[in-house]
């Protein structure tokens, strides 16, 4: 027994039993449904204004044709940097593909817009192939990840017909 370890958790009850909890509706101040509906979602509204006209189009024949036809590299890229762009906008500072594993839950794979090459300024950027493929399991971390590349359990893609959004939240 060690009295110093039992002052500590009791105090550690204490501060829990009396945290008041954040309310919910702080989210939600000054919030409009009819003018704030969709307006996280990189949506095809969104994407018709911020794209170049070809990419546009490109972009919506893949989403019809139920993204059996990747996105070329060069449309991927415009749209990367118009996602990345949009985003940034509303305050965002990563993305995360979030997608369902064998395991019949949902994960999720976090990373920063922020990218910091040699002494050089810190870049905010979002490459189309960062947004097509992408790994879940850090095999391609500079560390050495758990495994190596080619023996990946997966990877990460963009459904283009599933439109990206910002999910906001307290931290």
């Amino acid at each position: 027994f060690c009295p110093m370890a039992a002052s500590v958790r009791r105090q550690a009850i204490l501060d829990i039993a009396h945290k008041r909890p954040v309310h919910e509706n702080s989210l939600l101040d000054g919030f409009s449904p009819t003018a704030d509906f969709g307006a996280d979602v990189f949506s095809e509204k969104v994407m018709r204004r911020l794209l170049p006209k070809s990419a546009f189009k490109t972009v919506k024949h893949t989403i019809e044709c139920g993204g059996r036809e990747q996105l070329d590299p060069m449309v991927a890229d415009q749209v990367a940097s118009a996602m990345k762009d949009w985003a940034l906008e509303r305050g965002a500072t990563h993305f995360t593909h979030w997608f369902q594993p064998l395991t019949g839950t949902t994960a999720e794979k976090h990373d920063s817009f922020l990218d910091i090459y040699g002494a050089q300024e810190p870049l905010m950027e979002f490459s189309g192939k960062e947004l097509i493929k992408g790994e879940p399991d850090a095999s391609s971390f500079p560390s050495g990840g758990i495994r190596s590349t080619f023996e990946a359990r997966g990877y990460t893609a963009w459904d283009p017909s599933s439109p990206a959004f910002i999910r906001r939240a307290e931290n």
